[in-house]
């Protein structure tokens, strides 16, 4: 079954096998992680325990699952080898859903899971659990083959999903759910501190990494400083490198360097470069992680790449074409090409017959004055940062220089207006007189 396909049983991801691009065995999945949600409410799937060769079990996000086919898992190759540790928010479906006895809402029938149904949203990487497969009877395992089975709804059932009470952080994040990180940023800003920790802790890393780079820098530091270090190292790896270089910047030199050591070595390499650059400049603001081609690659390819869910529109509108390797800091930087020129071209022409040579790169110490004038004059909304070999460092986009450029509160002002909105809906729905309870 391939990514984006209708729908894969849990039972069948249990033992299969988990490659890297290149077709390497990093290990085999032992579990699914879900986040149960209140009011019968599909729970979102947030990733795989998968058991590598030396028998330690590690997380991998569905984010980084680029394919479920033919009984493999793919991942992107990213793979975090700290040992999994399951937290509060999380459920283990082989382990603690499998063989639990619930109810069907309509008969209030007695009835044991036996498999739970997986289905991907179309267009997106994340996963939903949609479909139980139950068998009337109860029972347990040694009964497993009496009774009638059949597949329902997640919503059909009730046992497996939260109360509506006592949930701590998730009757929140069930009202905040489908909010932009931005707008929940806006939203965790005015909470109080101790109901910003409860919602942080319940986010997954990527999610609360999406929200973290909207935040104030002293929300940052805060909800930092409250995780494990080991979670907050989770959490810097799943950011931006720009934005996590400039959150371990506001930190005290001894704990910055002490959650360096905890990242990953290849997602902390890009960090300690940035790092090494003032904040005003273009080495201080780039991003380590633009679109990279050799000369060789195709259109076709470069479109691939731009089509990436992920990617910031900014960093989707052109590709950066150079030498390899194509790692920043890359081979020598040839050009790069518009993405309304890929959409002109036809599929097979080579990204090096069409690069643009006429743009100048800048070097990291640009001052940030320099780029925002470079950014109006040529009307782009990205810019090569080159270093004195020619090698590409990574390339400053439109919204981190507007970040520099507006008045340090901007986003609280931007706030208020969306907080006040998400309020009144909480205080309707849990009848509290404010959203802090």
């Amino acid at each position: 079954m391939v990514l984006g396909a209708q729908r894969v049983f849990v039972s069948h991801l249990s033992g299969v096998a988990v490659f890297d691009p290149v077709g390497d065995q990093v290990g085999r999945v032992r579990d699914v992680v879900a986040m149960l949600r209140v009011g019968g409410r599909p729970p979102r799937v947030l990733g795989l325990v998968v058991e590598v060769v030396s028998r330690r079990r590690i997380f991998l996000p569905m984010t980084r699952v680029t394919g479920v086919a033919s009984g493999q898992v793919i991942t992107t190759g990213v793979v975090n080898m700290r040992r999994f540790e399951q937290r509060p928010t999380e459920t283990l479906v082989l382990g603690e859903l499998l063989d639990r006895q619930v109810t069907l809402v309509e008969t209030g029938e007695k009835v044991t899971v036996l498999d739970v149904g997986l289905t991907q949203v179309p267009g997106r990487r994340d996963w939903l659990i949609d479909k139980v497969f139950v068998r009337r009877g109860g029972g347990g395992l040694r009964r497993r083959r009496a009774g009638e089975t059949l597949t329902v709804e997640w919503s059909a059932v009730t046992g497996l999903s939260l109360e509506e009470e006592g949930q701590g952080a998730a009757n929140l994040l069930a009202t905040f759910e489908q909010l932009r990180p931005a707008d929940l940023a806006s939203v965790l800003h005015h909470l109080s501190p101790k109901r910003r920790a409860e919602v942080a802790a319940a986010l997954d890393d990527d999610r609360l990494a999406d929200v973290l780079e909207e935040l104030p820098e002293d929300d940052q530091v805060e909800i930092l400083g409250k995780l494990k270090e080991e979670r907050a190292a989770d959490v810097l790896e799943a950011m931006d490198p720009d934005d996590a270089a400039d959150l371990l910047s506001e930190l005290p030199e001894g704990d910055m360097n002490r959650l360096l050591e905890l990242m990953e070595p290849q997602d902390a390499a890009p960090v300690r470069r940035l790092l090494t650059y003032e904040e005003r400049t273009a080495g201080g603001m780039m991003t380590t992680d633009p679109i990279v081609l050799r000369p060789d690659a195709t259109v076709a390819d470069a479109l691939a790449r731009v089509r990436v869910q992920d990617l910031s529109a900014p960093l989707a509108a052109q590709v950066y074409v150079c030498r390899p390797p194509e790692e920043t800091p890359t081979g020598k930087y040839l050009g790069l090409v518009h993405f309304q020129r890929l959409l002109r071209e036809p599929p097979g022409t080579l990204v090096g017959s069409v690069v643009d040579t006429d743009l100048r790169p800048l070097p990291p110490d640009t001052p940030l004055p320099t780029l925002t004038s470079y950014l109006a004059a040529y009307n782009i909304v990205s810019v090569p940062v080159v270093d004195e070999s020619g090698s590409l460092l990574g390339a400053v986009t439109v919204d981190d220089v507007l970040d520099h450029l507006l008045p340090d509160d901007w986003r609280e002002a931007a706030a208020r207006e969306t907080f006040a909105v998400h309020e009144q809906t909480e205080n309707r729905r849990y009848g509290r007189g404010t959203a802090d309870g």
